[in-house]
């Protein structure tokens, strides 16, 4: 997929050295920086670690240069009301965001990698199994890889994102359908230069019929145009058809099923009326948390 990114040199590797961004930071002094270089030189290491060596920043500090260097944006402790649980923004090198980038990779084969197919929805059989977690982190890590990443909330019965990432849900989806809004209530996510979100809105009394309105498919039409990647939440498909219908607007589906937790019929039973709504299910995923 080429990336349309929204900044120039998003995804560039910064030519700028690891010690000069320290300096520039104000983690290290440009006179301590001498010393670090001689400690690096006399000791076979790079800057980085030689800087820690010395106590002079911690390892925390490096890795946050690192990913500024390779233009690979994450958040630090303080800086962001986003929620711990969207994982990929906070500790991105940690095994379970490793399996969301895995996740991502199998994604980019099977359903982004060209063409039209630029939005999935996530579903799942039943309440909490983890679809907005879900829903949530794969948007960030698709953000970070460069790609223009929108995150729908279409779960207008229990809407999560914009608790997740600290956005107003003052005015979003449900006022674009109800023809209220525009589509410029999709707000960035700060800290993220490819990220946005599209919240609930208002959880109105009508849900299915909204999403049913001929204006739900033009809008995943626009956003397909506009942006590389988009991922939309749904409600638990329990609760009603609003996720079989979500999925058939985007096409493509993602089923997410909890261990210990789903009911294989349940499971059984929503991929066989995605497939009867000419939706494909991409795959799935078990979560075992």
């Amino acid at each position: 997929m080429t990336s349309r990114n929204s900044e120039p040199g998003t995804g560039d590797v910064l030519r700028e050295p690891i010690g000069a961004m320290l300096v520039d930071a104000g983690k290290i002094r440009p006179e301590d920086g001498e010393r670090v270089l001689r400690h690096a030189r006399d000791n076979g290491l790079r800057f980085g670690d030689a800087a820690v060596a010395l106590g002079f920043v911690s390892a925390d500090d490096v890795a946050d240069m690192l990913a500024r260097q390779f233009r690979y944006p994450y958040l630090r402790l303080g800086e962001s009301s986003v929620s711990p649980d969207v994982v990929a923004a906070w500790t991105p090198f940690t095994p379970s965001v490793e399996a969301l980038r895995s996740l991502r990779s199998q994604l980019l084969l099977r359903w982004f990698g060209g063409g039209e197919r630029r939005s999935l929805a996530i579903v799942g059989p039943g309440r909490s199994e983890g679809r907005s977690h879900l829903a949530a982190n794969l948007a960030v890590v698709f953000s970070q890889m460069g790609e223009r990443t929108l995150l729908i909330d279409a779960d207008l019965r229990n809407p999560r994102q914009h608790t997740l990432f600290g956005a107003s849900n003052a005015t979003g989806l449900s006022a674009v359908l109800a023809g209220r809004s525009e589509l410029d209530v999709i707000a960035r996510i700060p800290g993220f230069v490819d990220l946005s979100i599209l919240s609930a809105g208002a959880i109105p009394p009508n849900p299915l019929e909204l999403l049913g309105r001929d204006v739900f498919p033009e809008l995943i039409g626009d956003v397909s145009a506009r942006f590389d990647v988009v991922i939309v939440d749904t409600p638990a498909a329990s609760l009603g058809a609003d996720a079989q219908l979500v999925a058939a607007r985007c096409s493509g589906a993602l089923m997410l099923v909890r261990k210990d937790h789903s009911l294989l019929d349940r499971c059984r039973d929503l991929a066989d009326a995605l497939s009867a709504s000419g939706v494909r299910l991409v795959g799935s995923v078990v979560n075992e948390g």
